[in-house]
């Protein structure tokens, strides 16, 4: 892991949070709300710009960004501040950041397959030798995987996640002949089998994975599929981290995200040179985008999925008791909420260092 891809990564995440603040930013404005400070960076000022009621500043270190809102943080007199306006112009305003961080994922996931091409369909292409009784559950060279264990199937690479993390009996529907075939369970155990180099290996014995035709269309459509798809993969992290599944020490903060990247890049370039690195790095940077687009709707205080559950039960204090609770006890919550944040990300800092560096 070098200086450079340390930078670099640093450079890519202060972006995606910039595209985040900015996202707060033309919401707050369309939506009436006054913007004291819109900054790009963090730390002292190094540009500075008065334009009507908001300062525009460029600052000096390149992680990130704000969007000051008059009455975000503190009570207000002021109409046009943050906390005076309705409940649905500040859900709008909280959401837009994880919107544009959304977007920024679909629009990189547009150009690499506009430039690459989309993956490979998840169609089932034929058996390993020693697992030719796969064909008798009722698989089919030619079927397309449409959903295994009730997950929709869009590429190879889902059903190989699915999968992976199926038991041995698999609840399968496939696409045939342009209809869909409910095959209901089937056996796919895995077998004790040879691969292509004569390796003993423990796999299903199937292989799935083949380019289709590729079209604006299919590309446009698929582009659309993989967004979803890395929305799917942040629950199914999500997931694991709650069941116990994954621990504290499989979790990465920003060095072990620097250090995947640096793997990801030089997988690349050794399958296609520098554009396979580009390919890889713009792809791994289009799903930390959406992670955090996903991370940050998370009802977590200091975040906006935070606010927004605070915004709703103060809306049912309100409703019951026709009052709403002090600006300064919803600060702290923000406050105790980002303590934790903090203490979170140190941990996590402190075991990439012992994984990537030490």
């Amino acid at each position: 892991m070098t200086i450079f891809s340390i930078v670099l990564i640093i450079l890519f995440f202060g972006l995606l949070i910039a595209i985040h603040e900015f996202g707060h930013f033309v919401a707050a404005k369309s939506l009436g709300v006054r913007v004291n400070e819109f900054a790009i960076g963090m730390g002292p000022a190094l540009l500075s710009r008065q334009k009507g009621e908001t300062t525009y500043s460029l600052r000096l270190f390149p992680i990130g960004g704000f969007c000051a809102m008059e009455g975000e943080e503190e009570s207000s007199d002021d109409p046009r501040s943050f906390h005076n306006k309705p409940f649905w112009k500040k859900f709008i305003i909280l959401v837009a950041g994880a919107f544009m961080n959304f977007v920024a994922g679909l629009v990189i996931i547009l150009v690499i397959f506009f430039l690459a091409g989309s993956p490979a369909a998840p169609v089932f292409t034929g058996v390993m030798a020693g697992a030719e009784e796969v064909l008798d559950t009722g698989l089919q060279p030619g079927d397309r995987f449409y959903t295994i264990d009730g997950h929709r199937i869009y590429f190879q690479s889902d059903a190989m996640i699915y999968l992976q993390r199926a038991g041995e009996d698999v609840d399968v529907t496939v696409v045939r002949d342009g209809e869909k075939v409910d095959l209901g369970v089937i056996s796919l155990p895995y077998r004790l089998l040879t691969d292509e180099n004569g390796q003993q290996v423990e796999k299903r014995g199937i292989y799935v994975g083949e380019f289709l035709e590729d079209t604006v269309f299919t590309r446009l459509q698929n582009s659309w599929y993989q967004a979803i798809d890395y929305v799917r993969m942040v629950w199914m992290g999500l997931g694991d981290i709650f069941t116990g599944a994954v621990g504290l020490k499989d979790m990465s903060g920003v060095i072990g995200i620097t250090a995947v990247a640096g793997e990801v890049g030089q997988a690349g370039a050794e399958a296609a040179g520098l554009f396979g690195a580009v390919i890889n790095l713009l792809d791994f940077t289009a799903l930390i985008a959406i992670n955090l687009a996903v991370m940050n709707l998370l009802p977590i205080p200091a975040l906006d999925g935070g606010q927004i559950f605070l915004l709703l039960v103060n809306g049912v204090y309100h409703l019951f008791s026709k009052k709403y609770i002090d600006q300064k006890y919803l600060g702290y919550v923000n406050a105790a909420g980002f303590i934790c944040l903090i203490a979170l990300m140190i941990l996590v800092a402190i075991n990439d260092v012992n994984r990537f560096i030490l």
